[in-house]
């Protein structure tokens, strides 16, 4: 058996027997030679759970996905337990389904990838505080679309939101500030409207647009000193420099045109994934075990030497050496 285990993400502990019974189910042939590399990637590191197969030359033979997003918006967030319960419950329908989708059989599987690391951090508590699960357009949506939705309908300079950390020459995002900032804000607005903790507010598509905005500004800024750093010391090229911008926040349009407005004005290229990429899929797990397997990394022939990290820290950590640097960024007019 032949297991690549050095992904994006963390299977839940709790799952590992689950996980490990399912996996050991598989027969592989590792001397049987076939015509293109086939990769299984298994995704289970935050709320949804997904599967896919993908070749060596980028082909997705087949892809399969369970959402958890209608049971959380009863509890307006993610709670991991409950995340847990539904990964077991759904792994081996959905690892099946992807399977059957893409007319491969286990023994034809090269490898199979799954996700080790980070682990589940805490979720933004926003699109839950303005209880939008209430409002009838953002009842079925996730936090983060549900205010991405909502603030296309609100007036940002309704509210001024000050971005975190402005005075901080890094590159570190923060968010807990501004979450405790709008949190205040909310409370006001409740005592002015006389309502109950709960309740939609009036004013809630503008608290979305101003909260919006403000996230994005805070994003675009940082990164643009990540811009500037890199090239002051030469570690981009300065003719074919790209920004690559995935994840869960690039599936935000909002977010990602404040960092076109970066990558123009530092002559960079953004790159960005089809939003459906951006979120929990397979494909991306696939993908990765495919490009490790081409690199010897990471590999295993067995269950038992999987480890899980809390944590992914990405190359080496130069961020004390660009407080240092404190480089001074342009202004832009955020024009989104």
């Amino acid at each position: 058996m032949l297991i690549l285990n050095k992904t994006a993400g963390v299977f839940f502990k709790p799952s590992r027997r689950k996980i490990y019974e399912f996996l050991g189910s598989f027969h592989f042939h590792p001397g049987k030679l076939f015509l293109h590399k086939l990769v299984l990637g298994i995704e289970t590191s935050c709320d949804d759970t997904a599967a896919a197969v993908v070749d060596e030359a980028g082909n997705v033979l087949g892809e399969a996905i369970h959402s958890q997003t209608e049971v959380h918006l009863k509890t307006g967030g993610i709670i991991p337990p409950v995340a847990q319960q539904l990964h077991r419950e759904n792994i081996q329908r959905i690892v099946q389904e992807a399977l059957s989708a893409s007319e491969v059989s286990p023994s034809e599987l090269s490898a199979i990838a799954t996700t080790i690391k980070p682990g589940l951090a805490l979720s933004l508590g926003v699109a839950r505080r303005l209880s939008l699960i209430k409002h009838p357009e953002c009842s079925t949506m996730s936090g983060g679309k549900a205010i991405e939705h909502l603030a296309k309908q609100g007036n940002r300079l309704h509210f001024d939101f000050q971005p975190p950390m402005q005075r901080a020459k890094n590159c570190d995002f923060s968010f807990s500030g501004l979450q405790h900032v709008i949190d205040k804000m909310i409370m006001q607005k409740e005592k002015e409207e006389g309502i109950e903790q709960g309740q939609i507010l009036s004013s809630a598509a503008d608290i979305a647009a101003a909260v919006q905005h403000t996230v994005a500004c805070h994003i675009a800024k940082r990164t643009h000193r990540a811009i500037l750093f890199c090239k002051q010391r030469g570690l981009l090229r300065p003719s074919s420099a790209v920004l690559v911008v995935s994840g869960g926040v690039a599936s935000n349009l909002y977010i990602r045109k404040a960092l076109e407005i970066v990558t123009n004005a530092t002559q960079c290229t953004l790159l960005c994934p089809p939003a459906r990429l951006c979120t929990d899929n397979g494909i991306m797990i696939a993908w990765n075990g495919v490009e490790r397997l081409r690199a010897g990394l990471g590999i295993l022939h067995n269950t038992e030497g999987i480890r899980y990290e809390p944590k992914c820290p990405l190359g080496v950590d130069i961020s004390k050496e660009v407080g240092e640097a404190a480089i001074k960024v342009p202004r832009l007019k955020m024009k989104i």
